[in-house]
């Protein structure tokens, strides 16, 4: 069963939110305070959180960061924040997606059927090694200097959909489109922050990269070089 934590301070939506994704078979756990997100968070094994921003107690980019400390589960934040600098503010502290408020019940279901698909296994057995790391498309693992790299699920859909396409260009609206879904096609800045992130766990020089391309204003491709030795 699919388990999903919702946490808002606002109890009208929260039952609304509850009631949906009830009756699509989520099993639906709540909080309306930062403190009672903490402890579900840490408690329950949860598949997607659907997070508000402006809580009580704790707030929204607080419990991003410190959830980030020790899971991978696939955030959606809620916010009555529009503003691309929110959005940007967000991503950087570890959301997968952002949602603005007001916003319609299909959208949002959507968005978590898609943050779903993104932390799903893969059955596909490929491996790309590169002088630098490891990628296992059926493991969803990358490694670097023999240890583990720890990639958030938007991370890793971004990597996996530019390392299937290796040495090919792949547009900035079809990145958009695979990773978060057809209605994220203008939201470039999501790209930006992620890629930014990506270098830095993967790149030997995150200024000057050598895997991960920019076309500017086009798209991105993945470059494996030369294979190790």
């Amino acid at each position: 069963m699919t388990r999903i934590l919702v946490v808002d301070d606002e109890r009208p939506l929260v039952a609304a939110l509850k009631t949906n994704l009830e009756a699509r078979g989520y099993v639906v756990e709540v909080a309306f305070d930062g403190h009672e997100a903490l402890r579900a968070a840490t408690r329950a094994h949860l598949d997607v959180v659907v997070l508000d921003l402006g809580l009580p107690g704790v707030d929204g980019l607080e419990i991003l960061r410190r959830v980030r400390g020790w899971s991978s589960v696939p955030i959606i934040v809620l916010s009555a924040r529009g503003g691309e600098h929110d959005k940007i503010e967000a991503l950087d502290a570890g959301a997968d997606d952002y949602v603005a408020k007001p916003f319609g019940m299909g959208e949002l279901l959507a968005r978590v059927r898609a943050a779903i698909r993104r932390s799903a296994p893969s059955s596909d057995e490929a491996v790309v090694s590169t002088r630098d790391f490891v990628i296992d498309l059926g493991s969803k693992r990358v490694t670097r200097q023999g240890g583990e790299c720890h990639l958030t699920p938007t991370e890793w859909g971004i990597v996996e959909q530019l390392v299937r396409a290796s040495g090919r260009l792949v547009t900035q609206s079809s990145l958009l489109k695979e990773v978060w879904g057809p209605a994220y096609e203008g939201e470039t800045h999501y790209l930006r922050v992620f890629l930014a992130q990506i270098r830095r766990k993967l790149e030997p020089d995150p200024s000057r990269p050598r895997y991960f391309i920019t076309a500017p204003g086009i798209g991105y491709r993945f470059e494996p070089g030369s294979p190790p030795r």
